[in-house]
């Protein structure tokens, strides 16, 4: 099997139909998602809709986060370990009840945003490792790999809060280095957040250990998978601006 792990959707649903067909999923194959599948974009319902049909398996994004601490639903553990019980009933809902990290909205029909919180409670936590998943193989030079959507700690994935993995982007002190620039692995970790035309891509020691996979399709950009078992990056370009 081969595994894919989507950059940033932000509700462009178009250009993830066109990446899925792209990809040729087989049976056996998996998509994962890094998070923030939903906020910006013109089209949050046909994303989640098109993931469903896919099978899915993703890691919350700041803006999901946002989402669901409003409706006392997120988990506080990295590990996600005290996760919430999931619900399936909800008053009705308005535009304020899905709004995203920094109150940014989330262009949802009324019929369908219970649906959409539904659909939130159905993630991975914030992070996904391959050694945690038994269908899932190594990088192409044998070693793990995990998705997070923002970033690790230099010290790893072990010693990331919430906000790391959901939110980091520089560290503090002199220079404000990227979180990347001073990770060592040894996992490759494969993450959105960030957005840039290509990939941000660490590299040390002849190794790939940090992959940014949000080329900002919702920027007029592309929407972006990688395989980390076969070491290739698929993209297609965004049909439109849909966002500054």
């Amino acid at each position: 099997m081969t595994s894919w792990i989507l950059g940033d959707v932000h509700g462009c649903a178009d250009e993830l139909a066109e990446l899925i067909e792209r990809l040729g999923l087989g049976p056996d194959d998996r998509l994962y998602s890094c998070g923030d599948l939903f906020h910006r974009g013109p089209d949050p319902a046909g994303v989640m809709d098109l993931l469903r049909e896919t099978g899915v398996r993703w890691v919350l994004g700041n803006h999901e986060r946002a989402v669901l601490r409003r409706t006392g639903l997120a988990p506080r553990r990295a590990d996600a370990a005290d996760r919430p019980s999931a619900r399936e009933d909800f008053p009705e809902l308005d535009e304020a009840d899905l709004l995203g990290d920094g109150r940014l909205a989330c262009r949802v029909a009324p019929e369908r945003r219970a649906d959409l919180l539904r659909f939130l409670q159905t993630h991975d936590g914030y992070q996904l490792s391959s050694a945690d998943l038994a269908e899932a193989g190594p990088t192409t030079d044998g070693r793990p790999w995990r998705i997070v959507h923002a970033g690790v700690s230099p010290r790893g994935a072990a010693e990331s809060s919430v906000d790391c993995l959901t939110s980091v982007r520089r560290l503090e002190g002199r220079g404000r280095p990227w979180w990347y620039e001073r990770y060592d692995g040894p996992e490759l970790v494969l993450f959105g957040h960030t957005h840039s035309k290509l990939p941000r891509a660490h590299r040390a020691g002849g190794r790939l250990l940090a992959l940014g996979l949000d080329t900002g399709c919702v920027y007029g950009g592309r929407l972006s998978a990688y395989s980390p078992e076969l070491d290739e990056l698929v993209a297609v370009p965004a049909l439109a601006r849909y966002a500054g």
